[in-house]
């Protein structure tokens, strides 16, 4: 069985989460059964539309509290962190033996960093993986033990963007 890396994609840039739905397209592709799930994201964007359309994709989000996690009331948090615990957990059952999977965990570094998640049972299982299960890692400033775990990572370092000239975010490019 082949050894599955761990891949971490991560910076200020933006293509995070664009960069990971290139891999699950080259998965997908290959025949590759993939779990996407999203943490700390609420809104509708045009790749879950598109992943929809696939056959051997799995989406999973949560009910999360809306608006930005630095806005959310201590009620909301505790909130967030269940249900990031509950989303982990299914993603994590749902991946299996890890045989031809692909499990990518978008924005879990920013859900770890902000104690959203239990750091324990996500190093834990990092650390335990089905050995042919390929895991994907997105989001701002991934933990020393995290970059520690990983076979990859990419960081996608922003030089320009439009929303720094007060552009909003443009459905299709941006969302």
């Amino acid at each position: 069985m082949p050894k599955g890396c761990i891949h971490i994609y991560c910076g200020e840039g933006k293509g995070k989460t664009t960069a990971a739905l290139g891999l699950i397209l080259r998965a997908s592709g290959a025949g590759f059964r993939v779990i996407f799930t999203q943490f700390l994201k609420t809104w509708n964007t045009g790749e879950l539309a598109s992943l929809q359309r696939l056959e051997n994709i799995t989406v999973i989000r949560g009910n999360l509290p809306k608006g930005f996690s630095w806005e959310w009331s201590d009620q909301e948090k505790a909130l967030a962190n269940a249900e990031h615990n509950r989303l982990f957990e299914e993603s994590i059952q749902m991946a299996g033996n890890g045989e031809k999977t692909l499990l990518v965990l978008d924005e879990l570094n920013g859900a770890y960093a902000n104690d959203f998640i239990d750091q324990g049972r996500v190093l834990s299982f990092l650390q335990n993986k089905p050995q042919a299960l390929e895991v994907v890692i997105t989001g701002r400033n991934p933990a020393p033990e995290l970059v520690e775990l990983a076979d990859y990572v990419s960081e996608i370092k922003k030089i320009k963007h439009p929303m720094d000239q007060g552009l909003d975010a443009r459905k299709g490019i941006e969302f």
